[in-house]
């Protein structure tokens, strides 16, 4: 297949144009083109993140609407959060879970009204969750759901001056909006919605305004001192904020237990698809746990390489304790980190392990996660 072919299969944001002209360096992702770098490199882009503020392009992120008087009992048939508890103006991370309790997707819902919600799944699971959504629509009345990811785009902006500089954007507006809120300001003259969440274990917003001032918010971002960052610095902040990427540390062979992430598996509503499995579940410790692990050795995990015991004289099947999911080189760790399931008593804060890195033996040691968070 020519590269002109597979460019006009791949989806493109509305900000698509706007990376190409910052020489982005441009790869698929969940079937789009997206920026996985810029010019100055990745990591320039996570100290940037780290020292004051990045910009992400992730309007690829689906984007759902709920309204109406039934939208709560909808969304809690398939969303593990709470609805009932969700005040207006709150959001929540949460799961899609199938029946047997396997992650779908993780996504974050947010109530914007009395009857209305707005949901965000990831982009590389959206055909997958709307396979899993649309039926249930179909056979269910008394509320409308609106696809606006087309819409509209979705602007992130992390880092310890990205509140400051929305701020000084919106006559101080955004300060108002506490963390995991979501509220409505005029930021540079463009109406928007501002989410006070982020992925990178910095504070910030995620903004979604109207696809046509996409453009105009990014470049009024960039005047303001906010750096263009891609998807592999957004990999490797995530990481060492101990966030896990759906298809790698989560998937429909993991449950939110396992995974860590069992408070937020609300299992409690009456009409929950997963709420059986996810109950059974909850009551029984699980046989493995996802854990995070620094390198003690030289080495860089990579997701795919074996876990083994550290007494082990040898590596090979016998004595494989788990898999990384998640790997990288951390700059501001400045050493090797990652996630991966191990057997549950192996999972100890302290244990020492040994990571198959291409048939060398690389000692490692199970720590707690976040790898980084700001004091």
């Amino acid at each position: 297949m020519s590269d002109e072919s597979q460019d006009q299969i791949l989806k493109k944001t509305v900000l698509h144009s706007t990376h190409v002209e910052s020489n982005a360096k441009m790869v698929p992702f969940g079937g789009w083109d997206m920026p996985v770098q810029y010019a100055d490199g990745i990591i320039a882009e996570i100290n940037a993140v780290r020292n004051v503020a990045g910009i992400f392009d992730v309007s690829h992120m689906g984007r759902l609407e709920f309204e109406g008087e039934n939208a709560e009992s909808f969304l809690s048939s398939f969303l593990s959060a709470n609805l009932p508890a969700l005040k207006i103006g709150r959001g929540k991370y949460n799961f899609i879970c199938n029946e047997d309790g396997g992650i779908i997707d993780d996504a974050m819902i947010y109530r914007t009204g009395d009857q209305s919600y707005l949901l965000v799944i990831n982009a590389g699971n959206a055909d997958i969750d709307m396979e899993w959504i649309n039926p249930l629509v179909e056979k269910s009345t008394g509320f409308t759901m609106k696809i606006v990811t087309n819409e509209t785009a979705m602007i992130a902006i992390q880092g310890p001056k990205a509140v400051e500089i929305i701020d000084a954007l919106s006559n101080g507006e955004a300060s108002g909006i506490r963390r995991f809120r979501i509220g409505s300001a005029m930021v540079a003259g463009i109406s928007a919605t501002l989410a006070r969440t982020g992925y990178t274990g910095e504070d910030g917003f995620e903004i979604i305004v109207p696809a046509d001032q996409g453009e105009k918010l990014w470049n009024v971002l960039r005047e303001a001192g906010a750096v263009e960052a891609g998807l592999g610095a957004r990999d490797v902040l995530r990481l060492e904020a101990g966030l896990p990427l759906n298809g790698n540390d989560l998937s429909t062979e993991t449950n939110p237990f396992e995974a860590g992430f069992g408070r937020f598996a609300y299992f409690e509503a009456p009409n929950s698809i997963a709420g059986a499995a996810l109950k059974r579940i909850s009551a029984t410790e699980t046989a493995r746990a996802l854990v995070g692990f620094k390198m003690t050795g030289r080495g860089i995990p990579r997701a795919g390489l074996n876990i083994h015991e550290s007494n082990s004289s040898n590596i090979d099947e016998s004595n494989v304790i788990g898999m990384v999911t998640s790997g990288t080189h951390s700059p501001t760790v400045d050493g090797g980190i990652g996630m991966g399931y191990v057997e549950q008593k192996y999972s100890a804060t302290g244990t020492k392990i040994i990571i198959d890195v291409r048939g060398r033996s690389v000692e490692a040691e199970i720590v707690d996660m976040p790898f980084y968070k700001r004091s």
